[in-house]
């Protein structure tokens, strides 16, 4: 019998939620809108503790900047 190498810590909804000071409600958006990676046990889900992470470090990563608001100097 063969096993996965599992280290990922796994964080309920709630957890998840208080973590980032947000609503349970978003947080289940999120795993809707495939945001967050999640798992389905039973009638609940599990967040491994890195796809959180991940969220967060690409929601925090510079935007590029739109050319069409370069700066603030009127276009007259």
């Amino acid at each position: 019998m063969s096993s996965a190498n599992v280290s990922s810590h796994f964080l309920t909804i709630a957890e998840v939620a208080a973590a980032m000071r947000v609503s349970k409600m978003t947080v289940y958006r999120l795993v809707k809108a495939h945001a967050i990676a999640a798992v389905r046990v039973g009638r609940s889900f599990r967040v491994p503790e890195e796809a959180v992470n991940d969220y967060i470090r690409r929601s925090t990563e510079p935007a590029t900047q739109d050319p069409d608001l370069g700066d603030d100097k009127p276009s007259n």
